[in-house]
């Protein structure tokens, strides 16, 4: 595996990455939203990551480079299905005629562990990248 190809790696799961916790600070941001756009209530929204696609020589060439994988991508934003909360409150405004008002699913102790999660893999990605970058400046330094 070469140097770049390990930097474009950790590049793409810092890509990933902070785009997941632009989503999981949406769903903290909309922890209380009854009303979207449509009228209905805000539902969480999780990112599903998939391996990069690579072309037919590329896969062949970094199987027999011995590299497994060339990264990773954002497949799609999925929303969540889970049983949305309701809350007797007749004073909303958006509550039904049972005097129920229907609350986001989203769980804030769920996405803050997430949040950290996600903190500590573009962590994870950042000190990889920084020690493949080590070991190339390492290696110019050996032709002096």
């Amino acid at each position: 595996m070469s140097g770049f190809s390990g930097m474009n790696i950790s590049a793409s799961g810092m890509t990933a990455q902070r785009l997941r916790m632009d989503i999981i600070s949406q769903n903290i941001a909309n922890v209380s939203t009854t009303r979207d756009e449509n009228g209905n209530p805000y539902k969480r929204k999780a990112v599903v990551f998939s391996e990069k696609d690579a072309t037919p020589f590329q896969e062949v060439f970094m199987r027999t480079a011995g590299v497994v994988g060339s990264g990773v991508k954002v497949n799609r934003i999925v929303e969540d299905n889970k049983a949305m909360r309701r809350i007797y409150d007749p004073t909303h405004p958006d509550s039904d005629e049972d005097g129920y008002v229907t609350y986001p699913n989203v769980n804030i102790v769920q996405e803050m562990t997430d949040l950290i999660d996600a903190t500590r893999s573009y962590e994870a990605n950042v000190t990889a990248f920084n020690a493949t970058k080590n070991m190339a400046l390492k290696g110019l330094e050996v032709g002096k």
